[in-house]
């Protein structure tokens, strides 16, 4: 048995985390009363009794509590920080299991785990093995267009659509300082800052991450077919991203996935005008939030939890 506690189980992602973990008979939840989620020394008290703790807090109070956990000494539980806090911070494992062929046994040794973004998820994934390949060059001038369901903008977002029914679609982050472009940028393997335009669309969740390219400005002018066999190659094997081919009527919807944990990726390709759109899909509440959380929890536990490595789908 591994015991965890979620601090900040109320929020949306830590509930999505509370769900998948409750069904595990390997795990045993711990909480605290209503009255004590906000005492330093409770929380520091319960810490020092679990396997791991998942921060599902704003970024600040998720700083505060892995420095209450770093107080612990060895005493200290394995942290899972599902904020944008610790993402690029020096001693965190970035936690996409399939970032790179190995990457899930980084996530298995560490002390520290940063759970990914949902849009970075799907740039990511998208974007690293091209990189890797040589046929992406780092300092392409890559744009990156997303959409996802209003879920994806917390408490404030959902409420705001829930009660008044919001916007039927709108752009955000027309400022290009939206706080998920470093991550994408250090573990996409960029070296240009590409301009990232997300938007949100008024239906719950599912995102659909789009980035468009001209082949003939990429090294040796590859075609779509060859973009495709690099993805393939990468996550031949892995049970939760795969490459699907692309739409007969060339349409994608972004709710195909929803309550799933699965990241498909599409290779939509002119070979006539040289052009190509790469685009990602998702549950951003599932793998691109809990459904991850829960892959890398596993992970770090040593728990079989269908964590979608190749490893682990095969064990």
């Amino acid at each position: 048995m591994a015991t965890v506690f979620i601090d900040g189980e109320s929020g949306t992602t830590g509930l999505g985390i509370r769900e998948r973990l409750g069904a595990l008979p390997q795990v045993t939840l711990k909480s605290l009363s209503d009255d004590r989620r906000k005492d330093p020394a409770a929380r520091r008290a319960l810490m020092a009794e679990v396997d791991l703790v998942v921060l599902c807090l704003p970024d600040d109070a998720a700083r505060e509590s892995a420095a209450l956990a770093a107080e612990l000494g060895r005493d200290a539980p394995r942290l899972l920080d599902a904020s944008t806090a610790h993402r690029v911070a020096p001693g965190w494992v970035y936690g996409f299991a399939e970032l790179t062929p190995d990457h899930h046994e980084n996530i298995a040794a560490a002390a520290t785990v940063a759970n990914p973004g949902c849009y970075p998820t799907g740039a990511i994934a998208l974007v690293r093995p091209l990189v890797d390949a040589g046929l992406l060059p780092a300092d392409y001038p890559l744009t990156i267009n997303a959409v996802s369901g209003y879920s994806g903008g917390g408490k404030a977002m959902i409420q705001a659509h829930d009660a008044a029914h919001g916007p039927a679609f709108e752009l955000y982050g027309l400022g290009l300082e939206h706080k998920h472009v470093p991550e994408t940028m250090l573990y996409g393997g960029l070296s240009r800052r590409p301009i990232f335009v997300p938007s949100v669309g008024h239906y719950l969740k599912g995102m659909l991450v789009s980035i468009p390219l001209h082949l003939e400005t990429l090294p040796g002018k590859p075609t779509g077919a060859d973009l495709r066999s690099v993805l393939q190659a990468r996550y031949a094997g892995c049970a939760q991203v795969t490459v699907v081919p692309a739409p007969t009527n060339g349409k994608l919807e972004p709710e195909a996935l929803n309550d799933t944990d699965r990241l498909e990726l599409y290779v939509c390709a002119n070979e006539a005008h040289r052009q190509a759109v790469l685009v990602a899909r998702l549950d951003n509440l599932g793998k691109g939030a809990s459904g991850a959380a829960v892959q890398n929890i596993g992970l770090m536990l040593g728990l079989r939890t269908g964590a979608g490595v190749r490893e682990l789908a095969d064990a």
